[in-house]
């Protein structure tokens, strides 16, 4: 997997006095967990952009000036309206540790069930949790979906690697090609139908001829008659 460096700076004090002013400066407060100790450090909001700011997944090399850490972001708050970096928390990397990690899932080839078929791909999960060892961290989760069908789906067990472990359920579904409104077609009904109204509409076309032949024949009978009498 990928790393990003980040630098930053030990912080001596750790009050909401120092915290405030450290954010005046542009910088995020951090903590870092899961090594011999909990070190707190600030660091540069701007050094979060290639960290944060992107849907690839990251490891990270805390560069703390007499020392490197290689870490990973466990998690991190936002201002509710100015969206800036509140905090920081990082966790430290250790070779025979694993780690749980958001992984982006990737999908690759094309559905013949969108381009045969009409249907729609729907995403269900852009990100799977994963927990391996820091050196079997993938970069990301290919998922191929040159098979699927109109009606298929691709689960999480289709992914199962003896690198790492995908926390989530073996039938939680990825991706799935569904029906869309202009694939679904009853051929076979609609026939019916159309034949039952293309019946009834032509009895009733001759049924409206007869009538009119019938009273047209009254009609020319009528004068006849009266004119015969006319004549006597």
């Amino acid at each position: 997997m990928k790393s990003i460096e980040i630098k930053g700076l030990i912080r001596e004090a750790t009050g909401k006095t120092s915290t405030n002013s450290v954010r005046k400066h542009g910088n995020v407060p951090c903590v870092l967990y899961g090594g011999d100790e909990i070190i707190h450090f600030t660091a540069s909001e701007i050094g979060f952009k290639d960290l944060v700011y992107t849907a690839a997944a990251h490891t990270v090399i805390l560069d703390l000036g007499d020392k490197k850490k290689n870490a990973i972001l466990q998690d991190i708050q936002f201002h509710p309206v100015s969206d800036k970096i509140l905090h920081a928390d990082f966790y430290e990397l250790h070779d025979d540790k694993p780690v749980t990690m958001d992984i982006p899932v990737e999908l690759s080839g094309s559905a013949p069930g969108v381009l045969n078929s009409g249907g729609i791909l729907t995403r269900n999960k852009r990100k799977l949790r994963v927990k391996a060892l820091p050196g079997n961290l993938p970069d990301s989760l290919n998922v191929d979906i040159s098979e699927l069908e109109l009606g298929d789906k691709f689960y999480t067990s289709e992914l199962e690697s003896d690198d790492y472990e995908l926390l989530h359920p073996d039938n939680t579904v990825v991706c799935q090609v569904r029906t869309s409104r202009a694939s679904m077609s009853l051929p076979e009904d609609d026939e019916g139908v159309e034949g039952e109204e293309g019946v009834e509409g032509a009895e009733g076309i001759e049924g409206a001829e007869g009538k009119a032949a019938e009273s047209a024949d009254g009609k020319s009978e009528a004068p006849k008659e009266e004119s015969q009498d006319s004549k006597e």
